[in-house]
């Protein structure tokens, strides 16, 4: 399965389309800043400098501007101190998992834990399988995608609550009693 997903994902990142971000058409825009481009091009050589993997894949993306050209990162084992770093850009880390049980392990070997995924024909096995991870929050069967009206947020390093709905609104309000005050009260 590994090799098909592999295959599939590459061919699914070729058909994304660089541009403004304004554009209904762009499917891949920029960072949000040169700097930020900077910074993760730095992290991916020191990536590679730890033993990681890196393939370029997907279209040439437009050279001025904040763009970084999506890459396809593998080799990062339990030896590889990357595998813990948060990659902001279009940088996807790919493990190859034994089993089930070895995906559990492989999903809660992080010090993060805002949200995952598990994608299976049987739900029932990925509801399973989703309660084993360690995060914030899991879907099956379709990307981690914030919604206004599901609870949001991490665990770990990822952060603690949660917000939207109203679980959220509370993150976002301050509580105070107010004591009245007689103003003509000597003090």
């Amino acid at each position: 399965m590994y090799d098909r997903f592999v295959e599939l994902y590459k061919k699914g990142v070729a058909e994304l389309k660089a541009g403004d971000p304004m554009d209904p058409s762009t499917t891949l825009a920029p960072l949000s800043s040169q700097a930020a481009k900077d910074d993760l091009h730095d992290q991916v050589t020191r990536a590679m400098g730890h033993g990681a993997k890196v393939e370029v894949i997907g279209a040439p993306v437009p050279g001025k501007g904040a763009f970084f050209q999506p890459l396809l990162m593998t080799g990062l084992d339990e030896n590889n101190e990357a595998r813990h770093w948060e990659f902001f850009g279009p940088v996807t880390q790919l493990y190859r998992a034994k089993d089930e049980n070895d995906a559990v392990r492989i999903a809660n070997d992080s010090p993060y834990g805002l949200g995952g995924s598990v994608f299976t024909r049987d739900e029932a096995r990925g509801a399973r399988v989703a309660a084993r991870i360690r995060t914030g929050m899991v879907f099956i069967n379709h990307p981690l995608v914030p919604k206004a009206d599901l609870p949001f947020g991490g665990i770990a390093r990822s952060g603690y609550g949660r917000e939207l709905i109203g679980l959220g609104i509370k993150e976002f309000v301050n509580h105070k009693l107010i004591n009245t005050v007689d103003i003509d009260a000597p003090f």
